[in-house]
């Protein structure tokens, strides 16, 4: 595709020509497909589901399944394996799904015969075109005797996967338009159709396209997929613009935060009743810019929903990071948040200019997702458009760190302490304990005065920070005393360093005393 002069840069792309039908299937006819689409008007409408079956409850819906004797894909390997979720509760938008076998795409009709309904019974026949909810694939990761669920695609533009021994957390989308905003016209684009390709002998990939509908855009997706230890996904995206589309996320994700050891004090206030220490699926964000700094942010339940946004340049990386592995912090012997899989995304180009934005919205439980991330760019796509971009998306094992420099194991904060009488304010002033380990921190515990606290803040002010070494954690801990203003966001950063050498990421927080 040749390259045109718009806002997107290199990444906005004339359309191509449509040349009709492929003889054989390829990503180019799901991009066909979006731009067709895009010149039409928006219709959110796909199959009609029944009433009765709109109605059942979620443990209704959980006894229908996939039968295992039914084989679609028919893999020459036998190591993938196709399910097929069905429509009722929540999931009440049809897709159409199509196999590709030999580069012959070939719709898959629904039928009851793939399903087993348990007790469930309906007064009337399902209708034949009734289409699904979703599907998921099957690989062994964990054994070579047993296939284990390796990825899903359910609901909207939602898709979670797994590598080794790991637990489903957080969730990976195609695609976030005007999330952030307090206006209520945040769009969910939506998968509509789906193409899985029957992977050839031997191979230990296998490739899903789909074609994407939401009233601003549409779009075509390709998703490699590689099980692994850490599953990866490479992905490409085209899309194409009915109107102006002013704040397009890329990779979102999207994550739960309930409680954590740096908001206690909001545990407190909010009387939650808890025997667990920590619930979340995640509890950081991690980016990695193209100046090589690592950054930061531990992850919070606020009272009323934060917004933080990190000016980017063609960012190297980011992803939403389980980093505490620690069982006794959670005791939940069921649902095993220790388990829970990093997603680390990096651009496999240049992304131009952006924000990285951290959504954090507040929650009583912790059944609700209240954490979005994405790469917003700053510039619109306008009508007529086209625009690709490509991404790696990689679930990381045991809270592993994608650097080596030291780290912020734990955040907590507490009161700061006033330096004297007469102070003014001290009631907006907060102490952060951040403990620091890893990378080499160990080696300059031999001589610590070597190592020094660079501590900044915006719309907040350092009052002072301390450094003190931390044996207990093999590295150091760093407390900072920030004054704030009354019903603001400040933010704060710290890094640990030895004269002008970096030792560490770049802790990021934000704070807001609230005044209610």
């Amino acid at each position: 595709m040749a390259v045109v002069a718009t806002p997107f840069g290199a990444l906005a792309q004339t359309a191509k020509k449509a040349t009709g039908p492929s003889a054989n299937f390829s990503y180019d006819d799901v991009v066909d497909r979006a731009r067709t689409l895009a010149k039409s008007a928006y219709n959110p409408n796909t199959a009609t589901i029944s009433q009765e079956l709109e109605a059942t409850s979620f443990d209704a819906w959980r006894q229908i399944r996939f039968r295992d004797s039914v084989d679609l894909l028919a893999d020459a390997s036998k190591k993938f394996k196709l399910q097929i979720f069905h429509l009722g509760h929540l999931f009440k938008r049809a897709i159409q799904l199509n196999l590709v076998t030999d580069k012959v795409a070939q719709a898959l009709p629904y039928t009851e015969k793939y399903f087993d309904y348990g007790k469930l019974k309906f007064e009337k026949p399902l209708p034949p075109d009734l289409g699904y909810a979703g599907f998921r694939l099957h690989y062994p990761l964990n054994s070579v005797t047993r296939s284990d669920e390796l990825i899903s695609f359910l609901g909207a533009t939602y898709f979670r996967f797994l590598g080794r021994d790991q637990s489903y957390g957080l969730s990976a989308r195609g695609l976030a338009i005007g999330s952030g905003n307090l206006d209520n016209n945040e769009e969910f684009p939506f998968f509509r159709e789906f193409w899985v390709e029957t992977p050839e002998a031997g191979s230990n990939k296998i490739t899903v396209h789909a074609l994407l509908d939401t009233p601003s855009l549409s779009g075509a997706y390709k998703f490699d997929i590689y099980p692994q230890q850490e599953t990866e996904i490479v992905i490409t995206a085209t899309l194409f613009a009915r109107r102006t589309v002013n704040r397009i996320g890329m990779a979102p994700l999207t994550s739960m935060f309930f409680l954590g050891e740096n908001d206690r004090h909001l545990n407190d206030r909010n009387k939650y009743d808890e025997f667990r220490p920590e619930l979340h699926d995640s509890d950081g964000l991690m980016i990695h810019t193209a100046e090589n700094e690592w950054i930061w942010r531990p992850l919070k339940n606020p009272l009323i929903q934060e917004v933080q946004r990190f000016n980017v340049r063609n960012p190297k990386g980011f992803g939403l990071v389980q980093r505490d592995r620690q069982f006794d912090h959670y005791v939940d012997i069921e649902l095993n948040y220790e388990d829970r899989p990093t997603y680390w995304i990096q651009p496999t180009h240049d992304w131009g200019n952006g924000v990285i934005e951290l959504i954090e919205l507040a929650t009583k439980d912790e059944t609700a997702d209240n954490i979005v991330c994405a790469f917003v760019p700053d510039a619109p796509l306008e009508p007529g458009q086209s625009f690709t971009f490509s991404y790696s998306i990689r679930s990381l094992n045991a809270g592993k760190c994608p650097h080596t420099l030291g780290f912020a194991h734990d955040t907590y904060s507490a009161p700061a302490v006033a330096l004297g009488s007469g102070e003014e304010h001290v009631e907006l002033r907060r102490r952060f304990i951040v403990d620091f380990t890893g990378g080499n921190l160990d080696y300059y515990l031999k001589d610590p005065s070597l190592v020094r606290v660079v501590a900044s803040a915006r719309t907040a002010k350092i009052i002072r920070t301390f450094l003190v070494p931390n044996p207990k954690t093999n590295g150091f801990r760093a407390m900072i005393d920030v004054q704030f203003e009354k019903d603001q966001v400040g933010v704060v950063d710290a890094v640990l360093k030895c004269d002008d050498k970096t030792l560490t990421e770049t802790w990021n927080y934000g704070w807001r005393f609230y005044n209610f």
